[in-house]
């Protein structure tokens, strides 16, 4: 129960900065929707009453699946990826709408 009230309230914070203006907002909106979905991933494993997935130490039928875990390793390397490229690509046009374009002449008025 916890851990679904944990996924909801993060995809709620990041539905809500992702609204808004921000770029650096938007981008930690999709951080938190990412974790949100590593979480909900994570859920799906089931490891609260399962064994450790070693060979020759627990029972194959009681072992938790390590697929889930596998997954939400790789996501979150990809979202710590991504989250760093989209901050700086927020850093470089963060002034992109505060400058008028140049006239090029090909609307001049005679």
């Amino acid at each position: 129960m916890i851990l679904a009230v944990t996924v909801g309230i993060l995809v709620a914070g990041g539905v809500y900065l992702l609204l808004q203006r921000s770029m650096v907002r938007a981008v930690f909106g999709l951080t938190l929707i990412s974790h949100a979905a590593n979480f909900a991933l994570l859920a799906s494993g089931v490891t609260a009453w399962r064994g450790e997935p070693l060979e020759g130490r627990t029972d194959p039928s009681i072992a938790a699946d390590p697929l889930p875990q596998a997954f939400v390793l790789t996501a979150i390397v990809i979202t710590l990826a991504i989250t760093i490229f989209m901050l700086a690509m927020a850093v470089l046009g963060h002034d992109d709408d505060q400058h008028t374009p140049p006239n090029t002449g090909e609307a001049r008025e005679q």
